[in-house]
Parts: C-alpha cells; structure tokens; sequence
C-alpha cells in the first residue's frame, strides 16, 4: 500500500492559505479499489474538517476471503481541472488493465477529457490532429509510450509531461503502477503539488 499527498492553492482565490490532502492508493493483493461508489475521505490543512470525493477501498474484513492473485492493473489518481464546490480538490480514482489508450481509459471511467472541446465535431475523436484530449503526467510516466511524432507537432511548445490522451498507451496487459493526471491543464484554476510520503509516518 502507498500513500501519497496533495496540497492544493486555489488560483482565484485571494486567499493565501493552501490546502493539504492526504489519500491511499491500494496495490498489494489484499485490498482493491472499487470504481462503483463514492465515499467521502476526509484530510487535513484547514482549520476545520473538510471531505473530498474519492473511490472508496474495501475494508480488510471484506477482502480476507479474496483470492490473492489478482491480475495484473493499473491505479489511476485523476484531478480535476476545478475545485469542488468547499474549495478541495476533486479527484477520481480508477483501477484497470494496461495495455490501453489513455483516452480510452478516460472516456470508459466517466472521466472529463475534452472539457468545453466534448461536443460532437469539436474534436478529432481520437486522431491526433485537434490536440484538444491535453492531459498533464505528473506521476506513470514510466509506464507511458514515448511522445508520437503527431504529439510532438502539437505539443512543441507544452511541458514536456504533457500529453495527447488519444496518443499515450498506458503499459502492457501485465503492467501494474500508479499513474496520476492532471485533467484539462489548459484549463486549471488551482496549483497542487505531488509527495509520495511514509504510510508510518503521522499526517
């Protein structure tokens, strides 16, 4: 098991206080995330006790008679380009099999790809050629295919850990990892920070 943090600072706000959420990412045999319901997770850095929506993970009672060879899978930690409505962060949690196009992956989960670009001939639908399926690697890049030659036209001027959804595959069948997302970079209204800390260590 890991567990990684997330500080947020909202852009628009005019308040300089930032902050500070902390959330686990399941990956040994035991425990596993479920992709069918929401529960609230609660984390610190404000002065009174704040939530944010995340997928929720089976208790240890409910796991103990599951089968300890699961398959192979990857976790995926995506972020939302807005803040929820109490001003945390919103970030979606999913678990699948590699092998597949990240934008496949997205559009699958529900995930908020093309943001104001959805529309039906407002994109390319996965060519390559519109550049609007944008998304921000902030950690998986290792598991990801290097940047296409169409990526590299439409991306020269990005962040080097930019990349076109429709492009990226996301390892191989037998991949495992963790690959977390920033959705519609272009369009974020708040700065966060990845830390991968101690799960023995105090929040």
């Amino acid at each position: 098991m890991g567990t990684f943090q997330l500080s947020s600072l909202a852009l628009s706000s005019s308040s300089s206080s930032s902050l500070s959420l902390n959330f686990n990412y399941i990956t040994n045999a035991h425990k596993t995330l479920k992709t069918s319901c929401y529960k609230p997770l609660s984390f610190s850095g404000s002065t009174r006790a704040r939530k944010i929506r995340a997928i929720s993970t089976i208790p240890d009672s409910e796991s103990e008679d599951t089968e300890t060879d699961e398959p192979p899978s990857v976790d995926f930690a995506f972020v939302s380009s807005v803040l929820l409505p109490d001003g945390t962060p919103d970030v979606q949690l999913r678990t699948t099999r590699g092998g597949q196009k990240l934008r496949d992956i997205m559009l699958d989960a529900n995930i908020d790809l093309y943001g104001p670009y959805s529309k039906p001939l407002s994109n390319c639908a996965g060519g390559g050629t519109c550049g609007t399926c944008m998304v921000e690697v902030i950690v998986g890049k290792e598991l990801l295919n290097p940047r296409t030659d169409k990526e590299k036209e439409k991306l020269k001027r990005k962040p080097k850990n930019w990349r076109l959804a429709c492009q990226t595959k996301v390892g191989e069948p037998d991949s495992n990892g963790l690959v977390v997302i920033q959705q519609l970079p272009e369009w974020k209204s708040h700065e966060w920070k990845y830390e991968e800390i101690d799960p023995s260590e105090p929040i």
